[in-house]
């Protein structure tokens, strides 16, 4: 038995429709880094200086050096290009969200003052704008709390949504466990919100960008002038309005940083963008945390059993009836590396069926073998499982005439003198004619097609039994 921890399922075909307020086909919402005096730096306890995101192509730290230049590159986004991103917003009167390094905010007082005096919502950015992938979760937890102490005696209210950016594998863990946010952010998974369970409680997920970011100015492959970055944004919000217009509303995030956009070069597009999404009557621009708290009202999390996190005997017991009195099926599924990806009725039926196509051709046989007949002895003596008696009864074979009865009876006698197991058919794919006509065509089958064609109405049969139980 193995388990892999990471959700490559997500939403599937069918994700949720938001509901966004006043039926917007969109939801946008503005991200501000505000990181300047938080980055590595000698001043702050740092062993070298800062070499992430700034005008200097090529940039490294300097082990036991202050860097001029990098300093100045991050002191113009504090001194100016905040300044400018200001004015901006509050001009188009649209709420930002701010990513507050804690340490950064304690040292720019007048900006803390102005996000608060706009409206904005700023949300924790970590303690320091530094790398913490090599943090044991016990060091991260313990600068964490640092971070969340900070960042309400300079703002005066505790974070409700967290960024560290610069993660750990534990940074999401830690904080979720810290157990104050709303909302967390270091994941680039998805359009829309969603619920991740870690322990005993969910934690919501709001999903950030490093695409819609004005960090590819100073990342390779990465956006050489405005218009670059205005055709990307525009681009990305014309495809996901689309998406809302045909039902299926999502989330863009766009990514600022006060040193990068914040330059006269590069403002200019921004600009653009935001009187182009103005233009618009239906789209909902939202700080993170006010679609957090509409996420959390209009899809709460739903709490079921999840296949991948059960013992053994619990998954047989759940899911052995699954394959008719064949109980091995979920016992050698159950061995299977299983996944947040199982925990619905897609996913476990593929691992259900991926453990009966592996069996032997002799024990499918017993698989077969083991269904009844449709509208047959066992079913006339109300002997059926619980699963083939519903199932049955969906396409009214609980209510043959006598007629019927005999046709069915003749047809499973001939059946069964031909290939030796029953006629399995999905039922709640078909209405009783259709059954009929099935029954028949399939007669004139050779074994071995036949013997296919059962195997694959099996697994379509334990499909529709899972779609009972689980999510889909």
């Amino acid at each position: 038995m193995s388990r892999y921890p990471r959700d490559l399922a997500g939403y599937g075909p069918t994700p949720p429709d938001p509901q966004w307020p006043n039926g917007a086909k969109i939801a946008v919402q503005f991200v501000i880094n505000y990181e300047e005096g938080g980055e590595n730096n000698l001043l702050h306890g740092d062993a070298a200086s800062e070499a992430f995101l700034s005008e200097i192509v090529g940039a490294a730290a300097w082990p036991g050096q202050r860097h001029w230049n990098m300093e100045s590159i991050y002191e113009y986004g504090a001194r100016a290009g905040f300044w400018r991103l200001h004015r901006l917003f509050t001009e188009m009167n649209m709420p930002v969200t701010v990513y507050g390094v804690a340490t950064a905010l304690a040292r720019g007082p007048e900006q803390v003052e102005a996000m608060k005096d706009a409206g904005w919502e700023i949300a924790s950015h970590h303690y320091k704008w530094i790398e913490y992938k090599d943090y044991t979760a016990a060091q991260e937890r313990d600068e964490l709390d640092r971070a969340v102490a900070l960042h309400t005696e300079v703002t005066g209210s505790r974070p409700l949504g967290f960024y560290a950016g610069r993660t750990s594998m534990h940074s999401m863990t830690v904080a979720a466990e810290e157990g104050g946010f709303a909302y967390l952010a270091d994941s680039y998974a998805d359009d829309l919100p969603y619920w991740m369970r870690v322990g005993d409680r969910d934690q919501l997920v709001v999903p950030y960008t490093l695409d819609a970011n004005d960090m590819r100015f100073a990342t390779p492959q990465g956006f050489n002038a405005g218009e670059q970055f205005f055709t990307y944004l525009k681009d990305s919000f014309d495809a996901l309005y689309l998406e809302g217009q045909a039902g299926a509303a999502k989330m863009m995030s766009v990514g600022l940083h006060c040193r990068l956009i914040g330059r006269p070069g590069r403002v200019m597009a921004l600009r653009r963008f935001l009187e182009y999404i103005a233009s618009f009557d239906d789209v909902w621009v939202a700080r993170r945390i006010d679609i957090a708290r509409h996420w959390a009202d209009t899809h709460p999390p739903v709490a079921f059993e999840r296949p991948s996190e059960m013992d053994r005997a619990r998954f047989v017991a759940a899911y052995g009836s699954i394959y008719e009195h064949s109980a091995w099926v979920a016992e050698q599924a159950f061995d299977l590396e299983l996944g947040p990806a199982h925990d619905s009725a897609a996913g476990l039926s593929n691992a259900l069926a991926r453990a009966f196509r592996r069996a032997s051709p002799e024990a499918r046989l017993g698989v077969l073998k083991a269904h009844p007949d449709l509208a047959g002895k066992l079913a006339e003596a109300k002997s059926l499982t619980a699963e083939s008696t519903a199932e049955q009864a969906s396409a009214g074979l609980d209510l043959l005439t006598d007629a019927e009865r005999s046709q069915f009876q003749a047809l499973n006698r001939a059946y069964v003198d031909r290939f030796g197991f029953p006629f399995i058919v999905a039922v709640r794919d078909y209405d009783k004619p259709g059954i009929l006509a099935a029954f028949e065509q399939r007669l004139s089958n050779s074994r071995d097609a036949e013997f296919v064609e059962a195997c694959s109405q099996v697994e379509r049969i334990a499909r529709h039994r899972l779609n009972e139980i689980l999510p889909r």
